[in-house]
């Protein structure tokens, strides 16, 4: 009952124990048939199974290392290679997302969006490039980070962050509002400028060799940095560099050095409640309504520590969503891939988060961010939207949030 898919449809081979099932078929010989290869592409990978499982079945890698086999062995139609060959070929290179910026500015400011939907053009679309479109984050100046933030006062701990593709992107603005907390915290906040992707969006859609290159490149990037903490502010991401070891477990030259990089690795709700708070917190007299990212509660277990730092904040109040345990539908690229049933978890979140009337929704991941706001643009409806560490900085600096 915890699985999205099995909520939809109530098929057994959509749900955690019928993909099991399937696996095991596998192992056994039984070939890897569309049919098949289809009810695991249908699974989000959000994880929701492995929070709720009596027995501890580590399904988050099962799923994962069966991705990984239908990549090896499975021959894809190809409409369906060719996009995600396109998907991958984009996203997970931030240069390459920064170069995109300019043109969706433009296409945002001409508003061209309700052009094509004025004129009927827009659902003559695929639906995946439909799906592409909606997603799009209003784009924004971005602002500039330098190599290294010095801490304010007292340095209390030496903190490499971990930028992002999409995040540093597409949310600039929530890199900078980490930088800006972590300094008014203590720490001195170092940021290599040779960093790239983590590897997340590859290692969850099961390109395996693409995944580990990436991360290579990434503890290369750190490898002179000497920082007591890796500090990551979206979700996936973070479950991914936590899960390095597995990744590299059979390189002989990165399998340690996996191992003391995860060992350091924070989401930022978890680093900021690790140290304890140091900063004055001005009130923010508002209600917020707080989105469990798959990818850091069941992903990574934190679940309390991004509520117990808004629960500080003066005059906050904290809400929670309904049904807030089950997937938004973003799950890294699963919304690029299967469009329809992201679209229908995207509404029902949607809906449960309009039940709290709250007047902003606080998550702490990009992808949830860009699915949720989507999802309430089909409905009419707007919401701010924030990350914790934006709701924070608001409060440490006495700013207002829009």
């Amino acid at each position: 009952p915890a699985c999205p898919t099995y909520e939809l449809w109530g098929e057994e081979m959509d749900s955690p124990r019928g993909r099991i099932y399937l696996m095991r078929e596998g192992l056994e010989g039984e070939p890897l048939t569309d049919s098949m290869v289809g009810h695991f592409d249908a699974c989000l990978g959000c994880m929701a199974c492995v929070t709720a499982c009596p027995s501890g079945v580590r399904y988050d890698t099962l799923i994962t290392e069966t991705r990984a086999q239908v990549e090896r062995n499975h021959v894809r139609g190809r409409w369906d290679r060719l996009w995600r060959n396109a998907i991958f070929a984009l996203f997970p290179y931030p240069r390459r997302l920064r170069f995109m910026r300019a043109p969706l500015a433009l296409y945002q400011r001409l508003r061209l969006g309700s052009l094509l939907r004025r004129i009927g053009l827009w659902r003559k679309l695929p639906a995946r490039l439909r799906t592409m479109e909606e997603l799009v984050p209003p784009i924004e100046s971005m602002p500039e980070l330098g190599r290294r933030i010095p801490a304010r006062g007292t340095r209390r701990a030496v903190v490499g962050m971990v930028t992002g593709c999409v995040q540093g992107v597409f949310f600039p603005d929530v890199n900078a509002a980490t930088a800006r907390v972590l300094a008014a915290e203590g720490c001195e906040v170092v940021i290599p400028p040779s960093q790239g992707c983590c590897g997340a969006l590859s290692e969850h859609s099961g390109r395996e060799p693409e995944a580990i290159a990436f991360a290579r490149r990434l503890l290369d990037s750190f490898a002179q940095s000497e920082v007591d903490y890796i500090v990551i502010n979206s979700a996936g991401c973070g479950s991914t560099l936590k899960d390095y070891p597995r990744l590299l477990r059979d390189d002989p030259q990165y399998a340690e050095l996996a191992e003391r990089f995860a060992a350091r690795v924070r989401d930022i709700a978890e680093l900021l409640t690790e140290l304890g708070p140091v900063a004055t917190r001005h009130p923010l007299p508002m209600s917020v309504a707080y989105h469990d990212a798959c990818h850091l509660s069941h992903g990574q277990g934190v679940r309390s520590q991004p509520r117990e730092l808004l629960r500080a904040i003066p005059e906050l109040e904290l809400r929670e969503v309904p049904r807030g345990e089950l997937c938004c539908g973003s799950a890294g690229v699963y919304n690029l891939l299967q469009p329809e049933p992201a679209a229908e978890l995207g509404d029902r979140k949607a809906d449960n988060v309009l039940k709290t009337e709250a007047s902003m929704l606080v998550t702490s991941n990009p992808g949830c961010s860009m699915q949720i706001r989507s999802a309430l643009e089909r409905r009419d409806a707007s919401l701010p939207m924030a990350h914790t560490v934006q709701v924070l900085d608001a409060s440490i600096r006495g700013a207002s949030l829009p």
